[in-house]
């Protein structure tokens, strides 16, 4: 029996997706979209004296997987650096892609295993990444 694509969890992780909120300031900004499935997600970040996330808002449209993960994302970004996001982007990619086992030490992507098998799914799961690594990027 093949296992479902959108599970409960995932359907919970998506759900728990934050709306967007007001940062005190917006040190980056990014705005993509995944040509692959026309998911579209606006990121702004907030980032400490040493470029560190200290806060993040999202404006996310895209099926369960990218708001899933986008909601990771959200949970687990405050204190990391553009190093750690790039990484955890890399990583997932090549999890994503079935080159490596591991989907990385980023919380909970593991969780998004039934899309593997999904390339549709790909650039939507990858997007929340992208853009805060854009994000980041534009703040220099």
């Amino acid at each position: 029996m093949t296992e479902p694509l959108y599970t409960t969890e995932i359907l919970r992780l998506a759900a728990s997706l934050s709306e967007p909120r007001e940062l005190d300031r917006i040190d980056g900004w990014a705005e993509l979209r995944s040509p692959t499935c026309g998911s579209r997600i606006s990121t702004a970040v907030q980032l400490d004296g040493e470029r560190r996330i200290e806060a993040v808002s999202q404006w996310v449209h895209a099926c369960a997987f990218g708001q899933a993960s986008a909601a990771l994302l959200e949970r687990h970004a405050v204190g990391r650096a553009h190093g750690d996001v790039d990484n955890a982007l890399m990583l997932l990619s090549r999890w994503l892609a079935r080159e490596q086992e591991e989907a990385g030490d980023w919380p909970g992507l593991a969780k998004l295993s039934p899309a593997r098998h999904r390339k549709s799914r790909h650039g939507a799961i990858l997007l929340p990444f992208r853009a805060l690594v854009a994000a980041i990027e534009s703040a220099r």
